[in-house]
């Protein structure tokens, strides 16, 4: 393996992805390797002069991901006068894009970044969903954005992963009148709880088909028409005790209840939380 140079890869946001690139490029020749050095956050055209004098002492090859036009047209010149070879590895499809399209970019650093975050906030919220479905673990209530509770098969689950892919970190919890509810459902305030409802012979239909899929026979206490009618009654109350508003979700698609809480949600969000 033969080193024969540095490559200076300079960023005004992090570089991960130029250095990424750089390395890729790298691995294509066999038996060559070549110092990776990035250089992130320069934002300022004295920084950059440091860097560019420095890459010129080593005889460098720069690879940069510039969106500020001031940084990008400095970086340029310098290499010119010296001799360096240099590499824009972002602007040459941004103005390929700005061709195509014929918009012109936002020319604003660390988007990507921001793109990331915003990746992984998503898969936060999916694996809280995960974790606090249907009560696992009701220590999970008092750290989540939005809580459903009501009666099995009220699609409770569906809308918490619907509202994850939001953002949003939703767990929830079944009513069951055998059941306690947990101190710390109790402790919540009514405008972090949701309650979801649905028409009696609606849930009716549900839990028989429910049934079905698992081999059980209908008749089981889970779908009586008796036990629907004593739990919804159960979850009204406890609905109208934590003074939590309700949505009866009874021929309402996952999406159109999930669009209603997330109303809910951001406007609590605009009033301070009330």
């Amino acid at each position: 393996m033969v080193n024969i140079g540095v490559i200076y890869v300079i960023s005004d946001s992090l570089g991960e992805t130029a250095e990424y690139v750089a390395r890729a490029a790298v691995s294509q020749f066999e038996d060559v390797e070549m110092d990776i050095r990035r250089v992130p956050y320069v934002t300022e055209i004295d920084y950059l002069e440091e860097i560019v004098e420095e890459a010129a002492q080593e005889k460098g090859l720069i690879a940069f991901t510039l969106v500020i036009p001031e940084l990008k047209k400095r970086l340029l010149e310098l290499a010119s006068e010296k001799g360096l070879e240099v590499v824009d590895l972002l602007g040459d499809l941004v103005d390929a894009i700005t061709r195509k399209t014929g918009f012109s970019p936002r020319l604003e650093p660390g988007l990507m970044r921001r793109l990331d975050e915003d990746y992984f906030r998503k898969i936060e919220a999916i694996d809280f969903a995960v974790k606090y479905d249907n009560g696992k673990d009701t220590r999970g209530l008092i750290h989540a954005d939005i809580v459903l509770i009501g009666v099995s098969r009220t699609s409770k689950t569906p809308v918490c992963m619907y509202l994850a892919h939001k953002r949003l970190r939703a767990a929830n919890f079944a009513l069951v009148p055998e059941i306690p509810l947990p101190q710390e459902l109790l402790s919540l305030p009514p405008e972090k709880i949701v309650g979801l409802t649905v028409d009696a012979g609606q849930l009716y239909q549900i839990r028989q088909e429910r049934l079905k899929t698992l081999g059980l026979p209908g008749q089981a206490g889970y779908a009586t028409k008796s036990r629907i009618e004593e739990e919804l009654a159960y979850a009204s109350k406890v609905m109208a005790k934590l003074g939590c508003p309700v949505i009866d979700v009874t021929n309402k698609a996952v999406e159109d209840t999930a669009s209603r809480i997330i109303q809910l949600y951001y406007r609590r969000e605009r009033n301070g939380g009330k």
